[in-house]
């Protein structure tokens, strides 16, 4: 292929997208570049309620691949192109349906509650759906007799369990990119930084939460950015947020809690891939259609229950 500029790249993207009736929805994760091309930014389920909602018969899906899957159990009409095969998730990847079989077999009469950052399969074998955003309050809806089986992220439910007190059993997943950030990062920040605030995102280790002023999904970050009066913020989460957080608050300083806070992963997509999605029609993500049943129920119950507690 002859090489092409940023700019022909850009170009060549916006031609092919009106034609093929496509969108391009970016993950707060990925590269800058990635996310200037992007009809949509935000965090896994938001763009899969994007990908839902659209007309476009196409989705580009800038992101891990369990958020392309996602948005294919919302919108089986539709094509999901993830632009890079390899672009995984580590702490989806660490539940397996089979084991998690097993553990509802010894825990009988148990909620089975998941993190969207898992796969096709295991969703299929849950009660419930959750986001960081919203887990707390989704777990605290649960009648309070029920024991609950929260997979796969022990961080994001030792959180929950802390808010709410509920008797649950944690599978031992986690986000190898927030395991790298320690407390020791948080203090030397706020150290060099006194009067800032610390912004943390539930997946982070549980001592590194305890210093944090907020603790918030990537789209709760974007949010408090903008209502803040505070001008210096310390970021603790994975480090392309940054980009869009200074895009948005141009007279704000933020700072990444740590250089290593990086998801190689999410840094795999290129403007050259996006391009490469549309033209060649790849790398097309389907779910087997009885997975893909049982798997959007869970996440069908979680938005009913968002809608009724909104409205509570």
């Amino acid at each position: 292929m002859a090489y092409l500029s940023e700019k022909e790249i850009i170009d060549k993207i916006n031609i092919l997208r009106k034609k093929l009736n496509a969108v391009i929805l970016t993950h707060n994760y990925q590269l800058g570049e990635v996310q200037d091309i992007a009809d949509f930014t935000g965090d896994s389920l938001e763009l899969s309620m994007k990908a839902a909602n659209t007309v476009a018969d196409i989705i580009v899906f800038c992101g891990v691949k369990f958020m392309a899957e996602t948005a294919y159990i919302l919108s089986p009409e539709k094509k999901i192109l993830l632009p890079v095969m390899e672009s995984g998730c580590p702490m989806a990847d660490m539940a397996d349906a089979d084991e998690l079989r097993k553990v509802k077999a010894e825990n009988p009469g148990a909620v089975v509650v998941c993190y969207v950052n898992s796969t096709a399969e295991v969703k299929a074998e849950c009660d419930l759906c959750v986001t960081s955003a919203n887990a707390v309050q989704i777990v605290s809806s649960i009648p309070a007799d029920k024991k609950i089986i929260f997979v796969p992220d022990k961080n994001l439910g030792a959180y929950v369990q802390k808010k709410t007190g509920r008797n649950m059993f944690l599978w031992p997943g986690f986000c190898p990119t927030h395991m790298r950030i320690t407390p020791e990062h948080i203090l030397r920040k706020k150290a060099e930084y006194p009067n800032a605030v610390v912004m943390v995102h539930p997946e982070s280790r549980p001592e590194v939460i305890e210093l944090a002023d907020e603790v918030l999904s990537t789209g709760g970050m974007c949010k408090f950015a903008k209502g803040t009066s505070k001008n210096t913020i310390i970021v603790a989460t994975e480090m392309g947020i940054i980009y869009r957080l200074q895009k948005e608050n141009p007279g704000k300083l933020f700072i990444p809690v740590s250089e290593q806070a990086i998801c190689p992963n999410m840094k795999l997509t290129r403007l050259e891939d996006v391009l490469s999605a549309l033209e060649k029609g790849r790398y097309e993500i389907t779910v087997q259609e009885n997975i893909r049943v049982l798997a959007k129920k869970p996440i069908e119950r979680m938005l009913e229950l968002s809608e009724k507690l909104m409205k509570n």
